[in-house]
């Protein structure tokens, strides 16, 4: 973090570490690390309302279903934080919502104009995290997932301490969501789907570990169960970054009835439930599906372009 070890030195203990789980004191170390020389965003909210949707990438992508998600959240009335960066894929959340027509880049009396016209705010990576930048080479030199997938997610800009956070393997989601409950999450749910994919799928059920002030429990979430219908994820990937802005728009205008649909609703019930908008996720899905069919969510992705680009 502050530059003093060599690119070896660093790659050697990514390499390493990423030979065994990671333990819960050394996420928690770690994260505590990265918050202490982080960039911070102030909001003007109380960090106990702020959600964040980031996953930990990865996994087997779709098309940019968190970040449609988040938007769903905002327009249901959660605070969002969104945190996110540019893919390996090129259509990371970066890419997307700049191809929308968010200015990714906006500066902080920006992003905190955003949160009070649309709910929701870009916290790019690149700009809150200057200390990372040390590390960055060699994580794209190593090319395969490393510690900092794990810890971006735990070192939100604003400080949410509301978080929807897909893992990209099952076995960390229980560390994952006991470091959350250290790091002083009020309600975090932390998954990964039996297809492998770090956020809901359709496909197939998915492992959560749920923090609740502390307490940690866990349970399944199968989609067929909340009345969605079956789709692998490999009928949900966009070919291209056109075809990802095509799928986010379709789905928050409302115009795409399908399989893309369902995965957005559900892993927006998830990110609504995680911030008190609902008692359940069930119930979640209802208030994710009405501000999609009356129109709040494609207003609140207006209003987000309309606001990142005030200054």
């Amino acid at each position: 973090m502050t530059g003093q070890s060599d690119h070896a030195e660093v790659g050697a203990l990514l390499a390493l570490m990423a030979t065994r789980l990671p333990t819960v004191e050394e996420l928690v170390g770690a994260a505590r690390v990265m918050r202490d020389k982080v960039d911070r965003l102030e909001l003007g909210i109380p960090a106990d309302q702020l959600l964040d949707t980031a996953g930990t990438g990865g996994a087997p992508k779709t098309f940019n279903v968190s970040t449609a998600a988040a938007i769903v959240a905002a327009a249901s009335g959660a605070k969002v934080a969104k945190h996110g960066n540019r893919s390996r894929t090129g259509r990371g959340s970066a890419e997307v919502l700049d191809a929308l027509g968010v200015n990714v880049d906006a500066g902080r009396e920006i992003q905190k104009s955003c949160m009070e016209a649309a709910n929701v705010c870009f916290c790019f990576a690149i700009h809150h995290h200057p200390a990372a930048k040390h590390a960055m080479p060699v994580r794209k030199a190593l090319g395969f997932p490393t510690l900092f997938n794990l810890l971006g997610p735990l070192t939100n800009p604003a400080g949410a301490g509301r978080q929807v956070m897909g893992v990209y393997r099952p076995e960390f989601v229980r560390p994952v969501a006991e470091a959350l409950s250290r790091l002083d999450s009020v309600r975090a749910l932390v998954m990964h789907s039996d297809e492998g994919l770090d956020e809901f799928s359709l496909g197939a059920p998915s492992t959560v570990a749920q923090v609740d002030s502390g307490k940690v429990t866990e349970y399944r979430v199968d989609p067929v169960e909340m009345g969605l219908r079956p789709t692998p994820y490999q009928q949900l990937q966009a070919r291209d970054l056109d075809h990802a802005v095509e799928l986010v728009k379709t789905v928050l205008s409302g115009e795409n009835r399908g399989p893309e649909r369902d995965i957005v609703l559900l892993n927006a019930a998830a990110a609504i439930y995680a911030a008190d908008g609902a008692d359940s996720l069930e119930s979640a899905l209802e208030v994710a599906a009405q501000s999609i069919d009356f129109g709040t969510a494609m207003q609140t992705l207006d209003n987000l372009v309309e606001a990142s680009n005030s200054g």
